[in-house]
């Protein structure tokens, strides 16, 4: 049995299409506006006091922190009334904008592969200040989940010996074990 596609059919097969048009032209008019974007801070970046590296520290810290933050956001129960769940929504997209920004705005200012234009060439002190932005992010992450899964494995132990302490006053049995 085949169905006979009707105008309806048509126009939401040229709707898909339109939509798929225009996001793309949104996708790639945001991506040469960061380019953009980028190619003008990050001189202006590298000159701060402290120079690349320090730039490449704190913008390793923020991405530390946008990650942590993603993850506390991104864990909230669902739920919560419309507006607490558009407030986290919006909390969500800003942490992971930190995530990923100072990646994005760093890797921007690093020479283009096949682009010989001056929009492309390479931006002084940004290969330094991408080796302390990994160096940066790698250590405080690492020492984030080092204190994170510490206090998980803390907090694991005095439940255990909450449940053993229970157990050995006979409370901590289950009603299965206890009646039989």
């Amino acid at each position: 049995m085949t169905r006979a596609v009707g105008p309806r059919g048509g126009l939401g097969m040229v709707g898909v299409i339109l939509g798929l048009v225009v996001g793309m032209g949104v996708i790639l008019l945001v991506m040469g506006l960061w380019k953009r974007f980028a190619r003008e801070v990050v001189p202006a970046l590298m000159d701060l006091p402290g120079g690349a590296w320090a730039v490449g520290g704190g913008l390793g810290v923020v991405t530390v922190l946008g990650v942590a933050g993603w993850l506390r956001c991104a864990s909230g129960l669902s739920d919560r009334a419309r507006l607490a769940r558009g407030l986290q929504a919006v909390g969500t997209a800003v942490c992971c904008a930190a995530a990923f920004g100072p990646f994005f705005l760093l890797l921007s200012g690093l020479p283009g592969r096949n682009c010989r234009s001056e929009s492309c060439a390479y931006i002084p002190g940004t290969g330094s200040a991408f080796l302390a932005y990994v160096l940066s992010a790698g250590l405080v992450g690492w020492s984030v989940h080092r204190w994170t899964s510490t206090r998980a494995a803390e907090r694991a132990a005095v439940e255990r010996e909450r449940v053993r302490r229970l157990r050995k006053k006979g409370k901590g049995k289950s009603r299965a074990a206890r009646q039989g």
